[in-house]
């Protein structure tokens, strides 16, 4: 369940990061309130997943793949562009976050 409760909490957070940006800062009550419940939920299951995984590694893999999925829905979504080096930088914390469950001892597989 760790990681069920871990992927939870990066999409209710990147869920209340988009609808942060949709809210044009503040001025869209629903996109507000959407940011506020996305916020909540994903501090919620975030403390779920740090009853088995050290908060460490946990908020490494939680923002490091929110960062990356966020970018892509901003790609997508609002239009905005990226260059290579975002582009690059993006693809390191993947691969950071994919080191850090297929080799770490301190993630329990």
């Amino acid at each position: 369940m760790t990681y069920v409760y871990l992927l939870a909490a990066i999409l209710c957070e990147v869920a209340g990061t988009a609808a942060l940006q949709a809210s044009e800062q503040f001025t869209r009550p629903k996109p507000l309130l959407l940011t506020a419940i996305g916020y909540s939920a994903a501090l919620y299951f975030l403390s779920m997943t740090l009853r088995t995984m050290p908060v460490g590694i946990a908020y490494a893999i939680w923002s490091g793949l929110g960062v990356v999925m966020i970018a892509v829905i901003g790609i997508v979504w609002f239009g905005q562009r990226l260059d290579s080096p975002a582009i690059m930088g993006l693809g390191m914390i993947v691969a950071g976050v994919a080191i850090i469950n297929l080799f770490s001892n301190t993630v329990s597989h």
